[in-house]
């Protein structure tokens, strides 16, 4: 039986503590299977981030358990599996593009002709060509993140887990990261992402994620998150609506 591409299980998270104590996520489960896109949905504080950043380790949660292919985050090694771009992505500014993505590929242990070969492929398909040699400190946010996403496959990932990656990307660098992932699904990709854009998550995503203040509201088909009528955002404000009049009763 194939495993998930990635599982959560009862997942919680608290910072802080006494009368500051804030409960980031709350038996948080989630499955998304090999091959599908997973678009992950909630208003700012929701816990999106905390999730993506439990999923790759940078923290460590309160309880429950996290899997990506079969691997448990946490004890056993799987990195190497997944690509992974933030909203916010940091590079040195030293470095060209062509010197960032080299950087990468040799810490993920590719040999050098895959490299170079994976650069000149991801620099054009990003649209970045022509910026190759420039020092990554002059780019413009919009640069960094195609950067960024090039950064994320440079190493030809199963899993690859995007934390707002249309952020501060014009039309055109939006409509080339959308291309890209319908291209990543036709190659049998995982892809999981978190988005404030909704057009982008219906046009792209097979089941959707709903989280509110830690809690999850909703997983499944867009369609049947759908079922009452009406778009994905009339449909998403209603529903985190309706859980702050519950909470707050």
């Amino acid at each position: 039986m194939t495993s998930p591409a990635i599982e959560i299980t009862d997942l919680s998270k608290t910072f802080g503590s006494g009368r500051k104590r804030n409960q980031a996520l709350c038996d948080l489960s989630l499955t998304i299977a090999q091959g599908e896109i997973f678009g992950f949905l909630g208003p700012n504080g929701a816990g999106k981030s905390t999730t993506i950043k439990l999923l790759l380790r940078f923290l460590k949660p309160d309880s429950g358990s996290l899997s990506i292919l079969g691997k448990n985050v946490g004890q056993e090694e799987f990195r190497h599996q997944i690509g992974y771009l933030s909203e916010f992505p940091f590079f040195y500014d030293h470095l060209t593009a062509r010197e960032t993505l080299l950087l990468s590929g040799r810490l993920s242990g590719m040999n050098r002709q895959t490299i170079d070969q994976r650069i000149i492929m991801l620099l054009e398909r990003m649209n970045l060509i022509e910026a190759a040699d420039r020092r990554v400190g002059g780019f413009s946010k919009g640069m960094k993140q195609r950067l960024g996403m090039a950064n994320a496959l440079i190493h030809d990932p199963e899993v690859l887990i995007f934390d707002e990656p249309m952020s501060g990307l014009d039309p055109v660098g939006r409509h080339q990261i959308k291309g890209l992932i319908a291209e990543l699904k036709q190659q049998g990709k995982t892809v999981f992402f978190s988005s404030h854009i909704l057009s982008d998550i219906e046009a792209l995503c097979d089941r959707i994620g709903v989280i509110n203040k830690g809690v999850l509201l909703y997983a499944g088909g867009l369609a049947d998150f759908l079922v009452t009528g009406g778009g994905l955002e009339e449909r998403f404000v209603d529903v985190i609506e309706e859980a702050n009049h519950a909470s707050a009763a």
